[in-house]
């Protein structure tokens, strides 16, 4: 699991509440604060004399030029080396990163954060959060966490399948490319969302777009990588969805465009605890929902009774955010 810290210093007492709040997993603060957070909760902090002591367990480096890489490698091998960059960031991270572990970098904003946790598909072993704002410092240990997170997927079985007529159907087209058993959570009510699978299986119809979920009308929710909904009619470039495989690792992907096109619609019911739910998907040989296996069923090959993979959420959704609030959407 990547590591999130936050940045209090100067001292800013509502920083350090916002940490301590929501989960980060330690707290750089002045010296002598030590006494003042431990009033407030626990939580490790990084300081001259806190739980990890700068200088022993944790040291800051900056990279001006090739031989300060060699210095963060071997100072490296026994402390955590928070990096600081000068123009250059993400080539000194990435050549840091091919030799060394123990790296962490200091972050403004949620994309920075990004960024570092993904270079070369490994990224930093954690992030510094160096935010004034404690709403935005909320928000960014929260988004980033989540990028961690396992999705807790459930297996439903088909009750029925009936075509519905034309509709305005949505193409997610990612700057990804996912594999087998991979692809985006949509559905009618954002409280059951249908693993839909991406156009990664060879057919005789049509060439393999990995990078696309054909996957569903306008209307529909789909689940984004900050673990917001929102509708695919709302799905724009530069938007982050979530990507979720059969075993439930997910991952955040760019959305290249969103395609929308008139296509003929199947609505797709099936039970899971005894409730009915359902998604709406283009009538297509191609469109595939996900069995448990990993399998990319076609929706021609779906039958009554045949188990598909969903996840399914208790609370309710207010403009795609999660609220303690009964919603019934059917």
């Amino acid at each position: 699991m990547k590591k999130i810290w936050v940045k209090a210093i100067p001292w800013n007492k509502e920083i350090a509440m916002a940490a301590l709040e929501c989960g980060a997993d330690a707290l750089w603060i002045p010296p002598g604060m030590g006494q003042e957070v431990r009033k407030m909760g626990m939580i490790p902090t990084v300081s001259e004399d806190g739980d990890l002591l700068l200088g022993r367990d944790v040291v800051v480096k900056e990279i001006q030029e090739k031989k300060d890489e060699e210095e963060i490698v071997a100072l490296s091998l026994s402390k955590k080396v928070i990096v600081r960059g000068g123009e250059w960031r993400i080539i000194p991270l990435e050549n840091l990163l091919s030799k060394t572990n123990n790296l962490f970098v200091e972050i403004n904003d949620l994309k920075e954060g990004q960024t570092a946790l993904g270079i070369l598909e490994r990224g930093v072993d954690g992030v510094v959060i160096d935010n004034p704002d404690p709403d935005v410092v909320r928000h960014m240990v929260h988004a980033l966490k989540r990028r961690d997170e396992k999705i807790e997927l459930r297996p439903a079985k088909i009750k029925r399948i009936e075509p519905i007529g034309m509709g305005d159907r949505v193409c997610v087209d990612t700057c990804s490319s996912m594999e087998l058993g991979e692809g985006m959570l949509v559905g009618n009510s954002s409280q059951a969302l249908f693993l839909v699978h991406s156009e990664s299986v060879e057919n005789p119809f049509v060439n393999t777009r990995p990078f696309r979920v054909n996957a569903g009308p306008v209307h529909a929710y789909i689940r984004l990588a900050n673990g917001e909904t929102r509708y695919l009619s709302e799905i724009k470039s530069g938007d982050q969805v979530l990507v979720v495989s059969f075993k439930g690792i997910s991952y955040p992907a760019i959305v290249g465009r969103a395609k929308v096109e008139k296509r003929p619609l199947v609505l797709v019911e099936a039970e899971e605890n005894g409730q009915t739910i359902s998604t709406i998907v283009q009538n297509a040989e191609t469109i595939r929902l996900t069995a448990p296996s990993g399998e990319a069923v076609s929706l021609v090959d779906l039958k009554e009774g045949s188990e598909i993979l969903i996840f399914r959420e208790d609370a309710g959704r207010h403009f795609g955010v999660k609220i303690d609030e009964t919603i019934t959407e059917k």
